[in-house]
């Protein structure tokens, strides 16, 4: 049946490839892939629906193991794996930055994670035969509090992590359609509702399998074609570290260029500017708002064009209401004016393990330390994070057997392995693709596909003449993390059905995982909440009724947030990583392999580990420093550590409250 699937899907591509030839307009093959996939996903949704609750939660407990770790692999390839991930490693190198940290440490990170989940965590609670992970929370202590506290985290995580899905749900069907990015995810969501609305867990597991295979196929093919054109090889992990010396030859010379040295100066003059506004405030705001009031009044009495009247226009509505928000978003723009001043436009050497120079200056020395100590905080949070999210480990409840959870795991790691070795070797073959044949290109030989993406999200795509030279420089360009390999096949001038298949693998990683995630979401509000406070005559089929209209409810509330772009994708989900890790896993680990846990320990170290984590994100969330006295936050980063790795102080303090709030109460002999 699988064979016959992966036929069906490369029979469907080359009939696309064909229609291309003979003529079929582009703007139809965007709308035919989005149609055409989320329909596949929705039929096996419809087919295998269910108001069983054995199968809504668990599929029957009768997945094999080669397709539990193939589903695995899909909900675990979300959209921040498929889209972010090489753009990460385009953007941060191999050793990340020293305000963000990254790079290899996602692909560190995270496969190492399935490590910790298949040694300490998933048999365990498999031998169990458990329905959701809050489950075992009130199983192995008793009592009502650990199942509220964890079915609350699980609610706070997954939330998290799945507004990042239909974030990239929107982003990908907007650029299919040519919708707006709104009208983008509430398509998307159409498709993710099909799914987990009708059928739970085993509708998500069979469609799961189905999106791994396009998925797979929409990563292996635009990189093994990239690395055959420019390597002779379409084994592109075994033949991109050619490419990296390469890089960093081109890198040396864009230090030596004059002109990128003058888009340099530019950058700093506009931050000198931006700095004088801020410092003129509110008259500089005020003077600002009048010269275009001024500037759109002269267009319309001298019959100017229509172009310029509507971008001065639009400037004009979007300029800041008071001068607080004028401080907000010119302070911004001058950290990036700044950041791209510095060589490179702030990027990186691709190669280079760490930034700063462990025998250079003491700023240097400083520099490598923090950007050391922050790679391997995230990739701490990321493996630990890995071993509990919720979503993830409900997966290994739907084996067979124990032997069948630990063969999942392994099936699992060799799923995401074959995309995770990929990864690293598309982004220095689209940085070598960007630096040997789009640096230098004139500015009115741009490519289409990059207006069509700036006109998506400016965010993502951006090009600017800065030094006003008429060609592009390497500096001038910006690039976003969530649009490196969405572009891929643009960027290497492949056939646009490639970019088709690539947004269909997209989104088919971002329902996937937003499918798990809802499902998490939904179980933990009705299953270990609701139900659980109001114990009565209720049948198994209506509790699973109701399931399914809180998923609905919660689908459209995260649709809500993701609208709001508030985020990249990447931050977003590296967060739900830090308060999995601190809120479940020194509990569940030392519940499982310690007898002595009491149940007064496992509340302490899940409050606890959970709360410091969360204080340290929000101390420095932009929003919450706007409201609460600076005195009640924490006060600048603890030992350099960036937020996002939060989780780094979160876990020692759940272990440490756990252990010693147990030897405090247990029982004496």
């Amino acid at each position: 049946m699988l064979a016959l699937y992966v036929l069906g899907v490369l029979a469907f591509l080359a009939a696309m490839v064909w229609a291309e030839q003979q003529g079929l307009a582009r703007h139809w093959i965007g709308p035919i892939f989005l149609f055409l996939t989320v329909m596949m996903y929705a039929g096996i949704g419809v087919y295998a629906r269910t108001s069983n609750p054995e199968d809504y939660y668990v599929a029957g407990r009768r997945i094999p193991p080669m397709y539990n770790g193939m589903a695995a692999a899909a909900d675990w390839m979300s959209a921040a794996s498929f889209i972010s991930l090489s753009g990460a490693l385009y953007l941060q190198g191999f050793g990340g930055t020293p305000g963000q940290p990254g790079g290899l440490a996602y692909l560190l990170g995270w496969t190492g994670g399935f490590c910790l989940v298949a040694m300490l965590v998933a048999p365990y609670l498999r031998a169990m035969k458990l329905y959701t992970v809050p489950d075992f929370f009130q199983v192995r202590f008793g009592g009502r509090w650990p199942r509220i506290i964890a079915a609350l985290a699980t609610v706070m995580c997954s939330f998290t992590y799945v507004v990042a899905q239909i974030y990239g749900v929107g982003l990908i069907a907007s650029r299919l359609t040519g919708v707006q990015f709104e009208i983008g995810i509430m398509l998307g969501l159409g498709g993710v509702l099909l799914c987990s609305f009708l059928g739970g867990m085993r509708a998500i597991t069979w469609t799961q399998v189905a999106q791994y295979v396009v998925i797979l196929l929409a990563f292996l093919i635009p990189v093994s074609w990239l690395a055959y054109k420019q390597l002779g090889n379409p084994v592109a992990a075994m033949a991109y570290g050619g490419q990296l010396t390469k890089i960093a030859s081109l890198e040396e010379g864009l230090l030596d260029s004059v002109a990128e040295q003058e888009v340099q100066d530019a950058y700093r003059h506009r931050a000198e500017i931006i700095q004088y506004k801020l410092n003129m405030l509110p008259q500089s705001l005020e003077q600002e708002r009048m010269a275009l009031a001024e500037h759109i009044r002269s267009l319309r009495t001298e019959g100017g064009d229509v172009g310029q009247l509507v971008t001065a226009s639009r400037e004009y509505a979007d300029l800041p209401r008071d001068a607080d928000a004028a401080r907000l978003r010119w302070q911004h723009e001058m950290a990036e004016s700044l950041e791209r001043s510095k060589p490179m436009g702030g990027l990186p050497h691709h190669s280079q393990p760490f930034a700063g120079d462990p025998d250079g200056t003491p700023a240097q020395q400083a520099e490598y330390r923090d950007a050391r100590i922050n790679f391997l905080a995230l990739m701490f949070c990321l493996m630990v994070g890995t071993a509990g999210l919720p979503h993830l480990l409900t997966r290994y409840y739907t084996a067979p057997s124990v032997s069948g959870a630990r063969t999942s795991v392994a099936w699992t790691l060799f799923f995401i392995g074959l995309l995770y070795l990929t990864a690293p070797a598309l982004a220095a073959l689209v940085k070598y693709e960007v630096l040997n044949n789009l640096v230098g290109v004139r500015f009115d030989e741009l490519p289409n596909w990059m207006g069509q993406w700036a006109r998506v999200d400016p965010a993502l795509l951006s090009v600017e003449d800065m030094n006003g030279d008429g060609r592009v420089q390497f500096g001038e360009i910006r690039l976003g993390a969530d649009l490196i390999m969405l572009a891929t096949p643009e960027i290497a001038g492949l056939p646009f059905v490639v970019s088709g298949l690539v947004a269909a693998g997209g989104l088919a990683a971002a329902l996937s995982t937003a499918d798990g995630l809802l499902l998490a979401i939904s179980n933990a509000l009705v299953r270990d909440l609701y139900f659980h406070a109001r114990p009565g005559r209720v049948t198994p089929e209506q509790r699973v009724i109701l399931s399914k209209f809180a998923l609905l409810a919660v689908a459209l509330a995260a649709a809500f947030v993701a609208g709001r772009r508030s985020s990249d994708i990447l931050p977003m989900v590296t967060a739900s990583f830090s308060l999995a890790a601190s809120a479940f896993v020194p509990v569940m680990v030392m519940g499982i392999f310690w007898r002595g846990t009491t149940r007064q320990g496992a509340l302490a170290g899940m409050l606890g580990g959970l709360a410091v984590t969360l204080y340290y994100m929000l101390s420095h969330a932009p929003l919450v420093q706007a409201w609460l006295p600076h005195v009640l936050l924490a006060d600048g980063l603890w030992f350099g550590i960036q937020p996002v790795s939060a989780a780094v102080f979160g876990v020692p303090a759940g272990v440490l409250l756990t252990w010693a709030v147990s030897l405090f109460t247990r029982p004496r002999r």
